[in-house]
């Protein structure tokens, strides 16, 4: 929210204290006119009358310190008048009346030849780009240099690549390199080669923050990482960083992965810090302002992660492209389970219900948020309820997609408590018969890779269960829906897809490019593929180590359950020993099913319907004497 600092005459003097003649004028400058409200008109003719040139990074701040619309396009109409043409950055759909040059007889790739394969799964959506290189890049560009350019701007990006990967194997022009290697990026970016262009982003990027490519890269490969949900290798390249280096244009990718980073060390507050400078203006802001209210949650500070949350879940409904919407969904929900759980870690049963009831049904987390709501209802002694959640997530609607096992745990400990203990038997020799065979069968997964020599082979552990063959396990389908929740290992399998479509891809093409610029990137693929696919396999195995303690521990709980079963069996054979005229007047007990005025009730005749999932409630009447 803007604070009016001055009244409106003193800040048409401070208007127009900025002489044209004085210095160039700054985005913060500019912004501190429009925080006192001069008027936009004024700021317009101010820019105006300097006659100054803008950067894109100019354009770029003024944007995300949320500038009036006709003050930022006074800024990008100085931007373009003082741009050089040959030195800008390419507007993406942008044509040329030049045709590519080269060599005669040299194939024009587009012309000749359909670029890709049908598209299958979702679609990358391109982060937004303003601006141009403000002709950093020094020098005239070598003639092949500029036709091969041109040739990406003309939107024939096989005949770029091809040009360009070339004078990048001779070593032509190691004075452009920078330029080569990231109109080479783009190329491969346009025609979908998403891997490969990361390849030669990051090989931008280590050239670090003083190379004018940097600031351009360094977008699109978070488009590219946001695509795979795999930003590792990013942040790793940006660790190595010097925070005051980072360009004002990239700043929030910058702050944003680096925090990431810093999370996965565990330094929490130094994490925190870096995610709290992400502008809210970002498209990261949401993501940053999540793994605040984590922080904050590990750390102790409960008040402080439920303000981050609500932060969150606040959030409106808006996004730039279908995939950014689908995120802040995720992420809103995730607040709300996340607020929830706070509440229940103090004791706060009816407050932690409220929240949980604010998942969506249509979430894909509402499964889960209405388990621990049965835990919750559990806690409130209101047993038929709970047994009411757990038949909901019992439906073929979800026993095939939600690995729960807990849920039997608790039905049976329900059970338990309306001192149903034939129920809780069977339940329990059930559960048994059922997860024994997944522990071991996990159990041994892991011993092969317990040592630091298994470790090394963790790309088979990948391939066991998510190589071309079908897996021989009595592992459910559901416990790797569960184990693929897991962000870092399901980033990675998206990627390892991503680069097997990819390398179809780069078949498809005629034998020319295939055989230099397709056989260089199948060089790319193979190498990273093997690394990625350790990477998975390490963080599949430390999934599994978490799979199978969590199961050992249901397994252990269940008998003793059923310990408890046998104690609370012969207390009541010894009192209905000690009383012999006892008689069970259960049998002719009649049953109300009355509810209140405002509810129909239905009995369950064994059918599930979508709309009743989540409304069921048990008439347990309960054994307890």
């Amino acid at each position: 929210m803007k604070t009016n600092l001055l009244p409106l005459a003193p800040a048409l003097a401070l208007a127009l204290l900025w002489s044209p003649s004085a210095h160039a004028l700054s985005c913060d400058e500019i912004m501190n006119m429009v925080n006192v409200n001069v008027p936009a008109s004024i700021v317009v003719q101010t820019i105006e009358d300097a006659g100054d040139s803008f950067s894109s990074d100019d354009v770029r701040c003024l944007t995300n310190e949320g500038a009036p619309e006709e003050v930022i396009a006074a800024a990008k109409a100085q931007m373009q008048k003082a741009a050089p043409a040959e030195e800008e950055e390419p507007v993406r759909g942008e044509t040329t009346k030049s045709k590519a040059g080269g060599k005669a007889g040299e194939e024009d790739y587009e012309n000749t030849e359909a670029i890709g394969a049908k598209k299958t799964g979702k679609t990358l959506q391109d982060l937004p780009e303003e601006g141009g290189d403000d002709g950093e890049d020094e020098g005239r560009d070598p003639e092949a240099l500029e036709s091969a350019v041109k040739a990406y701007n003309a939107k024939k990006p096989l005949t770029a690549s091809y040009e360009l990967h070339r004078m990048l194997q001779e070593n032509q022009f190691p004075d452009k390199e920078s330029k080569i290697l990231y109109y080479l990026a783009r190329s491969l970016y346009d025609l979908e080669m998403y891997h490969s262009a990361q390849y030669y982003f990051i090989e931008v990027l280590k050239k670090g923050p003083s190379n004018p490519y940097f600031k351009y890269a360094l977008p699109k490969l978070v488009s590219i990482a946001k695509f795979t949900g795999d930003e590792s290798d990013l942040a790793r390249i940006v660790a190595k960083i010097p925070p005051e280096e980072f360009p004002r244009s990239a700043r929030n990718q910058l702050y944003y992965l680096l925090g990431v980073r810093l999370y996965e060390q565990d330094k929490l507050t130094d994490a925190r810090k870096y995610f709290g400078q992400v502008s809210d203006k970002s498209d990261l802001y949401t993501r940053s302002k999540y793994f605040e209210g984590v922080i904050y949650n590990k750390q102790g500070k409960l008040k402080s992660a439920v303000r981050s949350f609500t932060d969150v879940a606040r959030t409106e409904a808006s996004a730039s492209t279908q995939q950014e919407l689908e995120e802040l969904d995720r992420l809103r929900d995730l607040s709300l389970m996340n607020i929830a759980r706070i509440y229940y870690s103090i004791e706060n049963f009816k407050d932690a219900n409220t929240y949980y009831a604010y998942v969506a049904r249509d979430s894909r987390y509402w499964p889960q948020s209405l388990f621990e709501s049965a835990w919750a209802n559990f806690m409130l002694s209101d047993l038929n309820l709970t047994l009411g959640q757990l038949l909901t997530l019992e439906s073929p609607f979800y026993n095939k997609d939600e690995f729960v096992p807990e849920a039997t745990v608790l039905r049976a400990l329900t059970f338990f408590n309306l001192c149903e203990y034939e129920d809780v038997d069977r339940i329990l020799l059930d559960f048994d018969a059922q997860y024994r065979p997944m522990h071991a069968e996990m159990k041994d997964f892991l011993k092969q890779y317990s040592t630091e020599e298994g470790r090394k082979l963790a790309d088979q552990a990948y391939d066991r269960y998510f190589g071309n063959k079908a897996p021989d396990t009595v592992l459910p389908k559901s416990l790797f829906t569960r184990v693929l929740r897991d962000q870092e290992l399901a980033g990675i399998v998206t990627h390892l897809e991503i680069m097997d479509r990819e390398e179809a891809l780069i078949d498809t093409q005629k034998s020319q490019w295939k055989d230099g610029v397709g056989e260089q990137l199948h060089k790319v693929i193979a190498e990273d593929r093997e690394r990625l696919k350790r990477r998975a396999g390490l963080a599949l195995l430390q999934e599994m180590v978490t799979m199978t303690t969590y199961v050992g521990d249901l397994l252990t709980q269940a008998e003793i359950i059923r310990f408890e079963v046998i104690d609370a069996k012969r207390g009541i054979l010894n009192y209905m020993m000690s009383t012999p005229d006892l008689s069970d007047t259960s049998k002719d007990a009649e049953l109300d099913f009355a509810t209140s005025a405002n509810k129909i009730y239905w009995p369950f005749n064994g059918e599930f319907w979508q709309d009743e999932l989540g409304y069921y409630r048990y008439t347990e009447q309960g054994s307890c004497k």
